[in-house]
């Protein structure tokens, strides 16, 4: 039992303590890890799962790396895989997908959430003043391609009348009192699979980047024109700024959350001050606006298809988060923190999620296979290469071809500068440890998150990659086990503040 004076004991927590241990799967064989408590090379596999955060699919490489300094060519330091606590160098997996690696996926979140964060309330080198400008939270939903069954927080599906009860011409009723709960297999599955259009269902999904990218186009064009200046002067005056995330829906089509936002002219920089005659609700309407109007023709895949106009579908949810230049409501269903947990989270699902345990949905299976179907299709009617062709590359996405997170250039840092500045914080608290010199937090963010030109010092090295993954299952067991403490360790101490 822990002692009542342990500091886990004292927080509160009780998931560390050696009456907490991590529990492994009885069916997993344990040879290899007792071999190294034997050996003693288990206190060099813990330093390895710590140093690379309980990742669940390492990437293991064997070779060295030299940092010099940029103005000399002094040689500061020297590093080889052989000195790593295996022999061998283990590197995080970096996957954002949580069900790929669960240690990566928090990561990933948790910058992502920075990411966003910081284009909404300021911070990370983004200035505060980025908050007075106007702010929305609008989600972008794909058409109907047919009546599906849904979850309705605890109402029936889709309820009629007795007497308005119809059936399709396939004899399918229209109608259904069920009540789905959230995970329930049949939510958005067709009510009628032969009636649902689930050939356009993945024309949409393939063109649906396209889509946003003419809508971010609309917008701006609509921004001139109310400000009364022309689209290629636009940068002048004011800039939309946007970060948008990808999320499935049930029926397997995707949703597109995007934080919208209104800056000053593009040259003042991240945050500059918004034009002061338009505020939220007038950017708001502009948006609406814009995302009707934004259409494509999408051209048949062979000659036995039709061309299609594609469009948002007619849910468009767009809401006012700041307005600018105005006192935010206190009692307003959304905030700046809201807002960037929403996008995080929903930044490190993909279609996997889509699956309950040991369930299958034919909906699902239904639009893979056609997926695969145009592929071929554009195939045999195309003697050359064409864009439908490579289809096959996206049947695991659904025929989603577009990036799950992207954001404009200027709304906030990048994620490769927040990665850069974890890396340089490591060295740091490296080099501290070794010289018993304290580091110097004046600055320290700015420093952290500098440009690689401002860099002092350059890192030269040979790497060979050797593999991915621990050295056997009950080691990846290990890794995902500790993760999963770690997570719970987290959402303790968010729900204690």
């Amino acid at each position: 039992m822990t002692h009542p004076t342990d500091p886990c004991t004292r927080s509160g927590f009780r998931g560390f303590g050696e009456d907490a241990p991590l529990e492994l799967d009885s069916g997993l064989d344990l040879s290899g890890l007792v071999a190294r408590f034997r050996d003693g090379t288990d206190e060099s596999l813990f330093d390895t799962l710590a140093a690379v955060h309980n990742c669940a699919r390492p990437v293991r490489l064997a070779g060295t790396s030299t940092t010099v300094d940029a103005a000399t060519g002094e040689v500061l330091s020297t590093f080889s895989s052989t000195d790593a606590p295996l022999g061998v160098l283990y590197r995080p997996c970096g996957n954002r997908r949580a069900h790929v690696c669960p240690a990566c996926s928090r990561t990933y979140a948790r910058d992502t959430f920075a990411l966003i964060r910081s284009g909404v309330a300021g911070g990370k080198t983004v200035p505060a003043t980025v908050a007075d400008n106007p702010l929305l939270f609008a989600t972008f939903t794909a058409p109907s391609f047919g009546l599906v069954h849904g979850h309705r927080s605890g109402r029936p599906c889709r309820p009629r009348r007795r007497d308005d009860r119809t059936r399709c011409p396939h004899g399918r009723p229209r109608w259904c009192t069920q009540v789905h709960e959230r995970g329930d297999s049949r939510s958005g599955a067709p009510l009628c699979a032969d009636c649902y259009d689930t050939a356009s269902a993945v024309i949409w999904q393939w063109h649906a980047p396209e889509l946003w990218r003419r809508t971010t186009i609309a917008l701006r064009r609509a921004v001139a024109c109310y400000l009364g200046v022309s689209e290629a002067t636009l940068g002048e005056h004011a800039s939309i700024q946007y970060a948008k995330v990808a999320e499935y829906q049930d029926r397997g089509l995707v949703h597109f959350h995007a934080l919208i936002r209104l800056d000053g002219p593009a040259a003042a920089g991240i945050g500059a001050p918004a034009p002061a005659v338009l505020d939220g609700p007038v950017l708001a309407a502009l948006v609406r606006d814009a995302a009707r109007t934004v259409a494509l023709l999408a051209e048949p895949v062979d000659a036995d298809d039709i061309p299609r106009v594609l469009a948002w579908g007619a849910q468009l949810d767009v809401r006012v988060v700041t307005a600018g230049r105005r006192l935010d409501d206190p009692d307003a269903a959304l905030t700046p923190g809201q807002v960037a947990g929403y996008l995080a989270k929903y930044a490190t699902k993909d279609v996997s999620g889509l699956h309950g345990e040991g369930q299958h949905r034919r909906h699902i299976a239904a639009l893979r296979a056609a997926c695969a179907d145009l592929a071929g299709r554009a195939a045999r009617h195309h003697p050359e290469d064409h864009d439908y062709q490579r289809m096959t590359q996206w049947v695991h996405m659904l025929g989603f071809r577009g990036h799950f997170g992207t954001k404009s250039r200027r709304y906030s840092v990048t994620l490769g500068a927040l990665r850069r500045a974890r890396t340089r914080w490591q060295t740091l608290a490296a080099e501290s440890r070794r010289t018993g010199q304290p580091i110097d937090t004046r600055d320290l963010e700015c420093r952290l998150l500098a440009d690689d030109q401002d860099e002092t010092t350059l890192v030269v090295g040979s790497w060979t990659y050797l593999g991915t993954g621990w050295r056997d299952a009950a080691e990846e067991a290990l890794a995902l086990a500790a993760a999963a403490r770690a997570r719970e360790y987290d959402q303790w101490r968010s729900g204690s503040r």
